[in-house]
């Protein structure tokens, strides 16, 4: 038995900020968003806990890019998608 996929919920500022990224960063975004849902531990996501913030993770879409998320509360196969950005955005996670 597989274990169900990740769902995403991504929020209107990941939104935004995606579309004004280059296109092909989108769509790297997204093929990395669908490696996330099925494989989250896969070592090209790099994905790890935020140090100084209790409940925020990011993962590397690119050796610049990252996205930042958050569990679902009541479901944990939910991730928030908080935002997307060079690693700078991760000042302001």
């Amino acid at each position: 038995m597989s274990e169900e996929k990740i769902k995403l919920k991504p929020t209107s500022t990941f939104y935004e900020e995606l579309n004004e990224l280059p296109e092909k960063i989108q769509k790297k975004t997204w093929k990395k968003l669908e490696l996330f849902q099925s494989s989250p531990r896969h070592p090209s996501l790099r994905v790890k806990k935020m140090k100084g913030y209790e409940k925020i993770w990011e993962l590397s879409i690119t050796q610049a890019y990252r996205v930042t998320f958050q569990w679902g509360q009541c479901q944990s196969r939910t991730a928030v998608l908080r935002r997307i950005g060079t690693h700078d955005m991760l000042r302001n996670p």
